[in-house]
């Protein structure tokens, strides 16, 4: 069999690959899924059956997306994100995930290195390996609340950095960069004439008196940037694939190049789905970030009682975090998830998925129900003893 080497030299994820061998057990507790497993808010349901009903999803929309959704999107980015954009600088995507993909294959060209600050979404890094560039990871400061490495980033710069991608809030770790932070790295960016691309998916899952900043709201970073959201993340929309990039006119036009032959659209029917959520009731956002706060103060108090088995962050944002593995059985995070599986039916991702400083290191995710979160840690409180 014939295949090419970009492809062939990835690995398995270790993501999926924990979802399949958690489906030979049974009456597992699932920490790994990085999912909500809320429903869709009724009202955007109705609206997607309302649209089918009316024949307005049997077709293509523009590549870019409905106009009409572009226009409500201007309005949320300048609502919440501080971002001045018109509808030609909107481009709607298969999720987040596709919309990061064309990003990148829009911005490098093979041989190109690209600065990730890690651990990171493991997809960052297999986007920039698909695009036969380089990526190359630069570790976050895990005893500083794992904060972006300014001086450490500087240092990562060669001839051949074309771009420097992350995401904010995290993941895995749940860090939220702060806007100071932010700053500093958009001055790096325009000292060396680099792209910025910047995934936001949990924009709005942001706790204590933590405050989500986005990069591309600074003025003079407007060509330098590419900013994706998504609306999985914050309604519950994980099966709809319906993301969207920001970035400037012509930025656009190079991404829809690229966008076009892998999926002309993105689907028409969650496009009117993601209409309604965006024009209806904002309240589900709210309940969902209620609830998420709730389940990561549980999480960490569970966490405390296994202070000899892990230490941890607490996150800032998101509904995932990032313990370390400091019990004595010396094994790499890989074995241990597994283990952790086999022995008490307890699933999580090994940190190794996160790029090489994951190592050591498990994700938890806590965007599921509390007595999901209280059986898995009952079962590893009895294990750990």
């Amino acid at each position: 069999m014939n295949s090419s080497m970009r492809v062939s030299q990835l690995g398995k994820s270790s993501i999926h690959e924990m979802t399949r061998l958690s489906a030979q057990y049974e009456d597992v507790a699932f920490l790994s899924w990085a999912k909500p497993v809320s429903d869709t808010p009724k009202h955007i349901n109705d609206a997607a059956i309302e649209a089918i009903q009316k024949g307005f999803t049997s077709g293509y929309s523009q590549s870019e997306g409905l106009q009409e959704l572009r226009e409500e999107i201007a309005k949320k980015l300048k609502r919440d994100n501080n971002i001045n954009a018109n509808t030609s600088e909107i481009i709607l995507t298969v999720g987040a995930i596709e919309g990061l993909a064309v990003a990148v294959l829009a911005t490098v060209d093979p041989g190109d290195e690209v600065i990730l600050p890690t651990p990171t979404y493991s997809t960052h890094i297999t986007q920039v390996k698909l695009a036969s560039a380089k990526p190359v990871l630069v570790p976050l400061v895990e005893e500083i609340n794992y904060s972006l490495d300014i001086e450490a980033i500087k240092k990562a710069i060669t001839p051949k950095t074309k771009a420097i991608m992350f995401c904010t809030p995290n993941n895995p770790t749940g860090t939220v960069f702060p806007e100071k932070d932010l700053r500093q790295l958009a001055d790096i960016a325009l000292e060396n004439n680099l792209t910025v691309i910047v995934d936001e998916a949990y924009e709005y899952f942001v706790f204590d008196d933590e405050k989500h900043f986005s990069i591309a709201s600074i003025p003079k970073l407007k060509n330098n940037v590419i900013t994706a959201y998504t609306f999985t993340k914050t309604y519950a929309m994980t099966g709809w694939r319906i993301g969207y990039l920001v970035a400037e006119k012509e930025r656009i036009t190079q991404i829809k190049k690229a966008h076009i032959p892998f999926a002309i659209c993105a689907p028409v029917v969650s496009q009117y789905a993601a209409l309604a959520a965006l024009k209806g009731s904002q309240d589900s956002v709210d309940k969902f970030r209620s609830e998420y706060l709730s389940a990561r103060n549980l999480m960490c108090g569970r966490l405390d009682k296994l202070d000899s088995v892990f230490s941890y962050v607490k996150p800032g944002g998101s509904y995932l975090m990032f313990p370390k593995i400091i019990s004595e059985n010396k094994v790499d995070s890989v074995e241990f998830s597994k283990r952790l599986l086999a022995d008490v039916k307890v699933s999580t991702t090994p940190g190794i998925a996160f790029g090489f400083t994951g190592e050591g290191h498990i994700r938890l995710s806590f965007c599921v129900p509390e007595e999901m979160i209280n059986k898995a840690f009952d079962r590893m409180e009895k294990y750990f003893k």
